[in-house]
C-alpha cells in the first residue's frame, strides 16, 4: 500500500509540473535558466553565493551550489526531489543534477519513469551513452552514469540514468555549449594540476638526498645486498 501510494503521488506530481512547461522547452529546469548568474540562483533558493564550492579556480572558474528542497507545502518544486547540484561556468548557471526520492521512485520502473517524464519532456531517444561527472562532488555516483533515455534539442541535452550505486533515478540536464567550455577548462585545470606532482617528487627526492640520515639508510641497504 506504501509502495502504491508512493507511485500514485509520483506520477501526480509529474503530471502536475508538466502543466508549467510549454513545448518542452528545455532552456530551463522549473524556475532555473541556463546561463543564469550564480548570485541570481542564489537568490532563488535563499542561499549566500558564498556557499558555492570552488572547484576550479583556472583556466576558468568552476563552481558548485548543493540546494536541498524544502519539504514543507507550497515549495516551489512539484517533483519529489530530494537534492539538485547546480555547476556554474565563469558563473553561469551550465548543469543541473538532479537527485530523485528514492523513498517516492522506489518501485518504479526505468520505463515507468521515462513514460511519466515524456509527458513533460516530449519524445525521448534511448542512445548508447554515458553521462559524464567531472567533479563527482556528490558521492552518490561514479565517474560515469549509463543513460536510460535522452530529451535534447540542438543547445540543451536532459538525461535521465539510475545509479547502482545508491539506487536513485537522476537527471542530468546542460546547457551544450557551456558545458562543452565547462568540460575543456576542468581537464585543463586537472592536467595543471597533475603538472605539479612531478615538481612535488622532485622535492621530495631533493630533500631526502640532502637529509643525512635517509643517505646513511639507503648506503646501508645498498651495502647488504
Amino acid at each position: 500500500m506504501k509502495m502504491m501510494c508512493s507511485l500514485v503521488s509520483f506520477f501526480v506530481m509529474i503530471l502536475l509540473s508538466s502543466q508549467c512547461i510549454h513545448g518542452q522547452d528545455l532552456s530551463k529546469y522549473q524556475t532555473f535558466s541556463f546561463g543564469m548568474r550564480l548570485v541570481d540562483l542564489s537568490e532563488q533558493v535563499d542561499q549566500n553565493p558564498t556557499e558555492a564550492n570552488l572547484i576550479h579556480l583556472r583556466p576558468a572558474l568552476i563552481q558548485e551550489l548543493m540546494w536541498w528542497p524544502p519539504l514543507a507545502s507550497g515549495t516551489r518544486l512539484a517533483e519529489p526531489v530530494r537534492q539538485i547540484l547546480f555547476s556554474f561556468y565563469n558563473g553561469e548557471l551550465y548543469r543541473i543534477l538532479v537527485t530523485y526520492d528514492r523513498y517516492v521512485t522506489e518501485g518504479l520502473t526505468a520505463d515507468s519513469m521515462v513514460r511519466t517524464m515524456s509527458a513533460k519532456y516530449g519524445t525521448a531517444t534511448r542512445p548508447t551513452a554515458e553521462i559524464n561527472f567531472p567533479t563527482n562532488e556528490t558521492g552518490e555516483y561514479g565517474t560515469t552514469e549509463k543513460v536510460i533515455v535522452r530529451w535534447e534539442d540542438s543547445q540543451y541535452s536532459f538525461n535521465l540514468f539510475r545509479s547502482p550505486l545508491s539506487n536513485t533515478f537522476g537527471l542530468v540536464m546542460f546547457s551544450k555549449r557551456l558545458d562543452a567550455r565547462a568540460e575543456a577548462a576542468i581537464a585543463k585545470s586537472l592536467k595543471l594540476e597533475g603538472q605539479k606532482d612531478p615538481q612535488k617528487q622532485v622535492a621530495r627526492v631533493k630533500k631526502e638526498a640532502d637529509d643525512p640520515e635517509t643517505s646513511r639508510q639507503k648506503k646501508i641497504a645498498a651495502f647488504r645486498r
